[in-house]
């Protein structure tokens, strides 16, 4: 088994379990303990995992926001969708603000070359992938770069966006509850979405199942700020239910 192998079956066991320790890694995968310990430690600097004596957790259970890199692997084939079906929102030819995001990521690298679009992002990666794009008009906001979401926070970014009013904003999140609306991690980016969702006209968020029935420490909006979600049919049907009673129209794919 190779090492990235290997260290996707310790996440995987890790979250199922709730911890794994270093002595049960090494018999179930047939490699020393020496080997457990530097795969942990490669965990943990990619920010998945922390290590704790004898073993390590997930940081889920420490409330921990995993890094963008590893966000990218999880449901990544129900975010292509979402992303797919969040192109039937985009204007003929117009401005859109794209949130930071794994899938506005995937939304951005989606986006028709055939219509003109001005784009208004904070999120460096969706800007890395729409720079030489010739009929995408970019404007990248500035700020102080969280390393996490490697997405511009803080004061001067939200003054920008208060300059500017765009047709629809694509917003990321990573908690959607009908009790608290949307929900993430920190509360400088919960302050930056919040600016994105009052400089459009619409708002669509894309969630997948996974970000439902889950509350994170700093809100952004309630659910009656949002007017579309496109999520997938992982979603439990009596929650999509309750979700769409409390405002917007639901979308699922």
């Amino acid at each position: 088994m190779y090492a990235p192998e290997r260290h996707q079956q310790i996440l995987d066991t890790a979250r199922a379990r709730g911890r794994v320790d270093v002595s049960g890694l090494a018999r179930e995968l047939s490699v020393t303990p020496e080997t457990v310990r530097r795969d942990l430690t490669s965990l943990e600097r990619r920010g998945v995992l922390r290590r704790v004596h004898g073993g390590a957790i997930p940081v889920e259970r420490l409330s921990i926001e995993p890094v963008v890199a590893d966000r990218e692997i999880r449901a990544a084939r129900e975010k292509e969708r979402i992303a797919r079906a969040a192109l039937a929102e985009l204007p003929d030819g117009g401005s859109l603000l794209l949130d930071a995001g794994t899938t506005t990521i995937r939304l951005a690298e989606m986006l028709p070359v055939d219509r003109e679009l001005l784009v208004v992002t904070h999120s460096i990666p969706v800007a890395s992938i729409l720079i030489s794009r010739p009929n995408i008009t970019l404007h990248l906001l500035g700020g102080i770069v969280r390393s996490r979401t490697l997405a511009a926070v803080g004061e001067w970014t939200r003054a920008q966006i208060g300059e500017v009013y765009a047709d629809v904003a694509f917003m990321g999140t990573n908690g959607v509850s009908v009790e608290r609306g949307l929900t993430t991690p920190d509360m400088a980016e919960a302050s930056v979405k919040r600016e994105l969702i009052r400089a459009a006209r619409r708002t669509v968020l894309l969630a997948d199942h996974s970000k439902f029935g889950h509350d994170d420490f700093a809100r952004v909006v309630p659910l009656s700020a949002v007017d579309t979600i496109i999520s997938d049919v992982g979603l439990d049907t009596e929650l999509g239910q309750r979700i769409e009673d409390a405002g917007p129209r639901l979308v699922v794919v």
